[in-house]
């Protein structure tokens, strides 16, 4: 089977579905079986954290595929990928909201404030939300153009994901700096068609 018609099949948003809920699921039955070491909170804490990164990674890269491939059924799952990138990061704060502060707003603010890496996340997650919000249909057609302008805020997610991780990391800075890396690969391919729109620009304005 050719790569155009294993995206355009009826068996690959399943398939994708089924990949997205692979680490939930497998963090859940070694929860059940007492499988998460001596911190557990702090192992489903990191993992959710780590997904929700992952995972923006993957819906970011898919533009990418599109143009480097002649693909354009690579964004057929960018909004899902995108939902469960919300969702892993959803899972990751009420984790650390439940555990570290048991459901107490007014330790969690303070949390919030005094330490920066916490903000960084707190303010990606934040941002995450009007996107989640807005990957439907309707909204598309509503907000109009508007729509692509506030899904860039996306850029700006990415980078304070990949900072609040590097913030938090103590020892091995291998995996914050392979995600930074490939963040800034992708934040580089979306600023060059930028630049040279700009500079196309400047030639007709001559």
């Amino acid at each position: 089977m050719s790569l155009a018609a294993a995206l355009k099949s009826a068996y690959a948003k399943p398939l994708v579905h089924l990949l997205c809920l692979v680490p939930f699921s497998l963090l859940l039955w070694a929860a059940f079986n007492d499988l998460l070491g001596a911190n557990p909170v702090e192992k489903l804490t990191h993992e959710t954290g780590d997904w929700t990164l992952r995972l923006l990674l993957v819906t970011l890269s898919l533009s990418p595929l599109r143009q480097w491939t002649g693909q354009a059924s690579f964004i057929r799952f960018r909004r899902m990928l995108g939902l469960y990138t919300f969702f892993y990061g959803c899972c990751h704060f009420s984790i650390w909201f439940i555990a570290d502060h048991s459901l107490d707003p007014g330790g969690m603010i303070e949390d919030i404030i005094k330490r920066p890496y916490i903000t960084l996340g707190f303010s990606a997650l934040l941002l995450m939300l009007p996107l989640a919000i807005t990957s439907n249909q309707a909204m598309i057609r509503r907000l109009g153009k508007n729509w692509k302008t506030l899904h860039q805020l996306v850029y700006l997610v990415i980078l304070l994901g990949v900072l609040h991780f590097v913030w938090l990391t103590r020892a091995d800075y291998l995996e914050p700096t392979i995600y930074a890396i490939i963040a800034m690969i992708l934040l580089a391919h979306r600023l060059g068609p930028v630049k040279r729109l700009n500079a196309k620009s400047f030639r007709v304005a001559r």
